[in-house]
């Protein structure tokens, strides 16, 4: 039998190398394809050195071909690592994900401010208004989404799309979630290194299938470092909200944050301020307001920078006691913890429509490292 080296390739577009989310073809991975009669040699280069991947690439070619191009074909298949330059050793691909419409990156400056506490009853209140959401739990060391979601003893299914094997993310409240904290145990500590932490990330963005969403949140973790610039590197962001609470020690670190996004190499459009922790009231007294952490300190910062300020959340027992059972107070029926997120949700959302309006799409960043200092550049 005469085997066609345009079946071939055809053949080898339906699967991608272990972490990558383009197929061989398009990533630029079959770098030669040789067809004699019913011989076909193929050589392919990965970026990925460990053994396990050249062998699974290895593999995954000869039964693409076999079944689909023809079962007794008598094929080699060269694997060559390819290690990319070392100015680029942490890039990440950069593309949209089809079928997402805006991503939203919920950060802080500091930890336990209620970060993912904002971005839980966000996502819940989206989807209470119709809107088809997603939550990315990229706080590799400490992720409580699905704690919050109810959703810990939960595993993501694979699904087959288009020949490749993807994750199908958890779903509860009407939100698709994904979390490192599926794939390790409750008492497990995640002691990865930022490259690690970076391929985690890559593959439940690009190795899952969040089908069509309105919102895709990603809950990032406190500070302004590498996960930061990984998730930047990766996804076109729409824009970011920042999470403080009133105290200064707080705002200092929620400064640092905006000034991340800010920055003219990154430039992702910061959407506005939202105040965790405002003031306390007790179940007893519900008219009263102690500002236990100082008085509109965040709203004072959005002020200062010119940013909006979405909205603030009080403190009350019932929205811990929420987080806790894993359903965020914003399903409540009424009450003012679900009025507070109804109101920073809409302002978002409002916030969202006049960046679309008023500003070019976010391209994704592309990062370097020389002499141990990391300089961001904007993809051309």
């Amino acid at each position: 039998m005469q085997i066609k080296k345009a079946a071939v390739l055809e053949a080898l577009s339906k699967i991608s190398a272990p972490g990558e989310g383009v197929n061989l073809v398009e990533s630029g991975a079959v770098t030669n394809v040789q067809v004699f009669g019913d011989e076909v040699t193929v050589d392919i280069s990965i970026a990925n050195p460990s053994l396990q991947a050249r062998k699974k690439t290895e593999v995954e070619v000869l039964k693409i071909i076999h079944s689909e191009v023809y079962e007794k074909a008598k094929i080699t298949v060269n694997v060559k690592v390819v290690t990319p330059p070392k100015a680029a050793s942490n890039e990440i691909k950069g593309k949209p994900i089809p079928g997402i419409q805006n991503i939203v990156a919920i950060a802080s400056g500091k930890g336990g401010v209620g970060k993912s506490t904002v971005t839980a009853n966000m996502a819940v209140t989206l989807a209470k208004m119709g809107f088809k959401v997603g939550v990315l739990d990229a706080d590799i060391y400490g992720p409580s989404i699905p704690l919050m979601f109810d959703v810990s003893s939960e595993k993501p299914l694979a699904v087959n799309i288009a020949g490749k094997s993807k994750m199908k993310p958890v779903e509860n409240y009407g939100v698709k979630v994904l979390s490192i904290g599926f794939f390790t145990q409750p008492n497990q500590a995640v002691i990865w290194r930022g490259p690690m932490a970076a391929k985690a990330l890559n593959q439940m963005i690009f190795d899952a299938h969040w089908g069509e969403l309105d919102f895709l949140l990603l809950d990032l973790p406190p500070g302004t470092g590498d996960i930061h610039l990984s998730i930047m590197q990766s996804l076109p962001v729409t824009g970011a909200v920042v999470v403080s609470t009133p105290q200064e020690v707080a705002l200092a670190d929620a400064r640092k944050g905006v000034a991340m996004f800010m920055q003219e190499a990154i430039n992702v459009p910061v959407l506005g301020v939202v105040e965790n922790m405002a003031y306390f009231t007790p179940e007893e007294l519900p008219e009263n307001k102690y500002y236990i952490f100082g008085k509109e300190g965040a709203q004072n910062l959005a002020s200062d920078l010119k940013i909006p300020f979405l909205g603030e959340v009080p403190l009350v027992q019932s929205i811990r006691e929420a987080g806790d059972v894993g359903r965020p107070a914003a399903l409540q029926e009424e009450g003012l913890l679900k009025e507070s997120f109804e109101e920073i949700t809409r302002n978002v959302v409002r916030e969202l429509v006049v960046r679309q309006t008023d500003l070019p799409p976010t391209e994704a960043i592309k990062i370097t490292t020389m002499a141990g200092c990391s300089a961001v550049k904007p993809k051309k």
